[in-house]
């Protein structure tokens, strides 16, 4: 069984296509539609990341293909008409390259991508080599996890350590990601904590806390037992 928190490098996919500084415009285009991807990395002789190349900058050469350089508007967008004269990736590329680090959690990876607007990120190691390219869909295999699998971190991780007098009184149930945690435990005060360690668990969709402390249970119990 494989335990939170899961890293990039757990989900990322490799290996992933890249061009060199030198690469010419039509045959990033062509790379992209080869390869079906949106952006590439763009790497120096040593594999280090030096740039991004995407759909977004080549769609410059296109848009500003009838522009005027001396209206305001278009001055305005010097950085995108600078763009639209270039013929290779060295030109092309957005810099600094934004990347995610091979052992980031995916939770950074996301915050990383939202921040930026971005679909995808590079993976790179401590010395930023290239490993692989993470996306938007990437991040969200964890939720392709099986119930069990959940249902046995959540037992492993959550219920044994934090209710050791009680886990044998806490049942765990996970439908379609939903955790349900529901049984009798002697300190009520960790249910919060519970819920909130559970919610951290990669591929919890949401979490149902239905967890109650002796007394409860015992004033529950009578009131069933009572007759109308």
């Amino acid at each position: 069984m494989r335990h939170t928190p899961y890293v990039v490098a757990d989900v990322m996919t490799n290996p992933v296509v890249a061009v060199a500084p030198r690469a010419g415009f039509k045959e990033i285009v062509e790379t992209l539609r080869k390869w079906k991807v949106s952006a590439v990395p763009v790497l120096e002789g040593d594999g280090r990341v030096t740039g991004v190349v995407s759909e977004a900058d080549l769609l410059d050469k296109e848009e500003f293909r009838d522009a005027d350089p001396s209206r305001p508007e278009q001055m305005r967008r010097l950085d995108d008409l600078r763009k639209a004269g270039a013929v290779t990736a060295r030109e092309l590329m957005s810099v600094p390259a934004v990347t995610v680090r091979e052992d980031a959690t995916l939770a950074q990876a996301a915050r990383t991508m939202a921040q930026g607007g971005l679909k995808r990120l590079p993976v790179v190691d401590a010395s930023g080599m290239l490993r692989g390219i993470v996306s938007r869909s990437d991040l969200l295999k964890v939720f392709l996890r099986s119930d069990d699998d959940l249902a046995e971190e959540v037992r492993a991780e959550v219920v044994e350590p934090l209710f050791r007098v009680s886990r044998e009184n806490v049942l765990v149930t996970v439908v379609d990601g939903v955790v349900t945690l529901s049984g009798v435990v002697q300190d009520t005060a960790l249910v919060p904590v519970a819920a909130r360690m559970v919610r951290a668990v990669e591929g919890v969709v949401d979490v149902e806390c239905d967890l109650v402390g002796p007394r409860a249970a015992a004033l529950g119990h009578s009131s069933s037992g009572q007759r109308p």
